[in-house]
């Protein structure tokens, strides 16, 4: 197989022939360096546009001023933006609220934090898991949401579902958007 792409290899065997190919793969990409040139004509403005790794582009995007990702074009970042895929005041105000719980993933690109069980030192008996899901770049009210799990410790020792008093999710909402609120205005 190796010799099939690299003629060089076909003496080589087993994980010698696995190394250099490996070695030459890394050598080929150490060949694509930060290049740029210049395009000969701007379509905008008749002047030379640069191009490539860190260029600058200043034609207008299919995407719009913001671009795939919802950055602002004159600020660089949306609002609360700090270089994660959502809100990055909701995302710190949701990891505020729920502190005290052990934190099993939390994922800033798609705005997911996920909780381990916790069981709280006055009710051992019962236990919770909260799931809290950032859904967009903009501070808004419908902006997080939240799912909230309750078990309770059987007569056999083991945990059985049980159904979250009403009112408990909207208050787990409402208390992170109170908490990004003051967030975003304490930086101003």
């Amino acid at each position: 197989m190796v010799g099939s792409f690299m003629p060089w290899a076909k003496g080589l065997r087993g994980r010698s022939a696995a190394a250099a190919a490996v070695f030459a793969l890394a050598f080929m990409l150490s060949a694509c360096g930060q290049t740029e040139y210049l395009y000969p004509q701007s379509r905008n403005r008749g002047e030379a546009t640069r191009y490539g790794y860190g260029g600058v582009d200043s034609t207008p995007s299919v995407f719009g001023d913001g671009g795939l990702f919802g950055r602002s074009a004159s600020t660089g970042q949306a609002e609360g933006g700090s270089g994660i895929g959502v809100n990055g005041f909701l995302w710190r105000a949701a990891l505020d609220s729920i502190s005290f719980m052990p934190i099993a993933s939390a994922d800033p690109f798609g705005g997911v934090i996920v909780t381990d069980w916790h069981a709280l030192p006055e009710s051992p008996e019962e236990r919770f898991k909260i799931n809290v899901f950032i859904l967009g770049r903009e501070l808004r009210a419908d902006g997080v949401r939240a799912a909230v799990f309750r078990q309770r410790r059987d007569r056999t020792g083991g945990w059985t579902d049980t159904a979250v008093e009403d009112g408990t999710v909207a208050r787990l909402e409402d208390a992170i958007l109170t908490r990004a609120r003051e967030m975003r205005l304490a930086r101003r």
